[in-house]
């Protein structure tokens, strides 16, 4: 109820004393109660109307709720412009977060509206620009390491908008931050792989300078094949980095050349089975009848083979055989081309990183055996510019199988609308 004000009250209490006083004056007793009854009906109606009468409007009230309406309408607009952007993107009133795109949500969770910017971003180079009111807002990017995943780079950018809001915007540069670090790591390890053959020769030809040296036949010829041996190593590396150069290049080409796997699969057999003096069943093929014909670049095609099986060869174990298999996929609209060992397998932290340049998983071995780094490198990027896929699967003890999945030439009978379902 509201509170009675004192001038209401003193008003009613005087007009019950002026009714007394008229009515002590009349001399019917049946007068003098009617006259104290009307006054006192009067009275109780005063303090009644005041007890009823409507409350003042607090005004400072209203204008704390209206600009509060106001607020959340503007937040409420931006949403719509927001939701459909695929960086995650906050609006932030106060230090809290006001309004989260879809992208942010998932990203930062369903939780953080309403809360403290610093707790849905929890990163020291953002918490001070994020909550201080007063810091000013150029939109230059802040790195945030370690948001999400460790391995995770995100750039930050703040701008100050209408009533306070500010728009945070989050880009995940993790990809270019990698495709930065792998251009750095292949110019290191190119000049490393370069440098060490080089090194070696310049060392050799030094050491045959001396007359002494020089007049030994055997010390010579044994110099001589190790420095044949280092300049064939740098050849070979050159050659791949040349390969890898030209598939790039023509990475957005796609070959429309029909090949026959299964003539590809015999040309490559012949080619160990003749050159290593490797016996029938140290190559196993297993191919069905009437294959489909394949779109694809021969000469490309030919060196993928040949990069995984002489792979197979290397780090399987010696005198066990090499199994190439072709058979189509579940709807037959892709050919899967598998070269199986029977080596020391390769563990699952090193698989993701197997087609990376100068990658491999035993330094020393690769180099003892003359591998360059490159091999699955250049057969990722000939599937890739084929329109297929690779796939590595591999268990330790037993050996490895890498495969890669090849588009078949549709007949023009085909559902043109049939799905590449590997």
């Amino acid at each position: 109820m509201n509170t009675i004000s004192p001038f209401r009250l003193i008003f009613a209490i005087l007009f019950i004393i002026g009714g007394s006083v008229l009515a002590a004056q009349t001399s019917p007793a049946l007068t003098k109660i009617i006259i104290m009854s009307a006054f006192g009906v009067v009275a109780l109606a005063i303090i009644a109307l005041e007890d009823h009468a409507p409350p003042q409007p607090d005004f400072s009230a209203l204008e704390r709720q209206k600009k509060r309406i106001l607020y959340q309408g503007r937040a409420e607009a931006y949403q719509d412009v927001i939701d459909p952007i695929t960086d995650p993107i906050l609006l932030i009133r106060n230090a809290k977060v006001a309004a989260a795109n879809p992208a942010a949500k998932n990203f930062l969770g369903n939780h953080i509206i309403g809360e403290d910017v610093r707790v849905a971003i929890r990163h020291p180079a953002a918490a001070d620009r994020l909550a201080n009111p007063n810091a000013e807002h150029t939109g230059e990017p802040i790195l945030l390491v370690g948001v999400g995943s460790a391995d995770q780079r995100w750039e930050l950018r703040i701008h100050a908008l209408n009533d306070g809001l500010k728009l945070v915007q989050l880009s995940d540069q993790s990809s270019r931050y990698a495709a930065e670090r792998m251009r750095t790591d292949f110019v290191a390890n190119a000049s490393h792989e370069l440098r060490t053959p080089l090194a070696a020769i310049k060392g050799f030809i030094e050491t045959l300078e001396n007359p002494e040296a020089g007049k030994d036949e055997d010390t010579r010829a044994r110099f001589l094949t190790i420095m044949y041996q280092e300049a064939d190593r740098m050849q070979r590396l050159v050659e791949d980095l040349m390969s890898l150069s030209r598939i790039e290049a023509e990475k957005y080409q796609l070959p429309s050349e029909p090949i026959n796997l299964a003539d590809l699969v015999a040309e490559v057999k012949a080619v160990f089975l003749n050159g290593r003096n490797k016996k029938d069943d140290n190559f196993i093929v297993s191919l069905p009848d009437n294959l489909p014909m394949v779109q694809g670049d021969y000469a490309q095609l030919s060196q993928l083979l040949h990069n995984l099986v002489s792979n197979a060869y290397k780090y399987g174990r010696r005198g066990s055989p090499v199994s190439v298999t072709v058979k189509p996929n579940r709807n037959g609209s892709m050919l899967r081309l598998s070269v199986t060992d029977q080596g020391e397998g390769i563990a699952a932290e090193h698989i993701p990183r197997l087609t990376e340049r100068f990658y491999r998983v035993d330094k020393g071995r690769s180099k003892s055996i003359g591998g360059t780094g490159l091999g699955l490198a250049i057969v990722k990027h000939i599937t890739e510019r084929h329109g297929g896929r690779m796939e590595v699967a591999s268990e330790q003890g037993v050996g490895t199988t890498v495969a890669v999945f090849l588009p078949v030439i549709k007949s023009p009978s085909d559902n043109a609308g049939t799905s590449n379902v590997i």
